[in-house]
């Protein structure tokens, strides 16, 4: 069966279509500007020079229907027709406390993914909208929702609950849901492959480092805690995201500031983390540049990051009561060799020992294990798979 994996954004949409008799990436894409000007469409299959065209589309109905002509064109095309397709994966970010795992979509489904659009307001209309193209284009093909929070619906009530009065909870689900899930999910099963374990047996702390970051603490294959909350600001410094903050500072800002909740909201997600701290950037690759060159604030961005890592690994560490491995994963997480090794260095008191070489070579892409042979924590570099993962899932409900 082949699998076309979805992940629509507010402007683009992303995609990969997989074949599960060998999980084989047979072509993936980018639609971009979708409903603005400047429109553009890439397509790219294994071993081919990418196929680029300029191309306005009014919304993601028209891109879709340009991705699935693409699919099937005897120039740049990967099958003969749209049958081939057995099923559509959809990245899904919020399913809110209804959804512990991957469904096939259905009204009910559909429903409930709409009530939960308040919790991710910025990712759930357009991944329903993605839902609705493709239902709309391959009527009759089955859909499947794929949810970020779906691995974290694990944690127990003591870990995802906040102090706040209760009723709270009861009337609006204000609690801890966490993101990224796919990714945690993936590269979790995969460090347990690598050391040859089941992950039952294993504690795992996965480090998932872009420019949305989050780090998970995922006990027998299943996830204790992770850092992101209710959205996806919570946690660690981000590329414009603050991360955790004080709450009172909140309220604080908006008086001295005279913002409005929208406003303070924006500030939070859109104007802090390193492009706050920095001035000028939100990417770390101008960090790790400006920090060689004696920027300042470089500095102090790569010291706060890798406190706040070593902060979160060692408190996941504790309530695991234990770490087998440590995982980073992402752009961040598979690129920079300083920030593993500082990370390393400070958790040597639980047995962590950087093999530097080989962390050094580390290459973004490569599956590596980065610590000494006598390291009692294994620290892995694992490229994550959400598309794979969301494709695998696809086909276990569909086939």
């Amino acid at each position: 069966m082949k699998i076309l994996v979805i992940n629509a954004g507010s402007s683009s949409v992303k995609y990969q279509l997989i074949d599960m008799t060998n999980n084989a990436l047979l072509a993936k894409g980018l639609c971009e500007r979708i409903g603005i000007s400047g429109g553009a469409f890439k397509h790219q299959v294994p071993g081919k020079d990418a196929y680029k065209l300029d191309v306005d589309m009014k919304n993601h109905g028209e891109a879709i229907s340009i991705v699935v002509k693409t699919l099937t064109d005897p120039e740049h095309g990967v099958i003969s027709q749209l049958s081939e397709i057995g099923a559509v994966g959809h990245r899904v970010l919020h399913g809110g406390e209804k959804f512990s795992g991957s469904v096939v979509v259905n009204d009910k489904v559909i429903e409930a993914i709409e009530e939960c659009c308040e919790l991710g307001p910025l990712h759930n209309p357009h991944n329903l909208t993605g839902i609705r193209a493709c239902e709309e284009i391959m009527p009759g093909v089955p859909q499947v929702a794929v949810f970020d929070t779906g691995f974290h619906q694990t944690m127990p009530k003591y870990a995802y609950m906040y102090a706040l009065p209760y009723e709270y909870y009861e009337k609006y689900k204000i609690r801890r849901y966490g993101f990224h899930g796919t990714s945690h999910r993936y590269v979790s099963l995969r460090a347990a492959e690598l050391l040859g374990k089941k992950p039952e047996e294993l504690n795992i702390v996965t480090c998932h480092l872009g420019n949305g970051s989050s780090i998970a603490a995922v006990q027998g294959g299943k996830c204790l805690d992770t850092t992101m909350g209710t959205t996806p600001l919570e946690g660690i410094i981000m590329g414009t995201r603050c991360g955790s903050i004080d709450p009172a500072i909140v309220p604080l800002l908006m008086k001295k500031e005279g913002l409005s909740p929208d406003e303070v909201d924006a500030v939070m997600n859109k104007k802090s983390g390193i492009l706050g701290i920095t001035g000028f950037t939100s990417d770390n690759r101008d960090v790790e540049n400006g920090s060689k060159e004696g920027n300042e604030r470089c500095k102090l961005v790569e010291d706060m990051l890798c406190h706040q890592l070593t902060k979160y690994v060692g408190a996941y560490a504790a309530a695991m009561g234990g770490v087998d491995a440590i995982v980073f994963t992402g752009g961040i997480g598979e690129n920079n060799t300083s920030y593993r090794e500082r990370v390393a260095s400070k958790l040597g008191f639980m047995g962590v020992e950087m093999d530097k070489a080989a962390n050094s070579i580390a290459k973004l892409g490569k599956e590596m294990d980065v610590a000494t042979p006598a390291s009692k924590v294994r620290v892995l570099i694992i490229p994550t798979n959400e598309e794979l993962m969301i494709a695998k899932d696809t086909y276990e409900l569909c086939k």
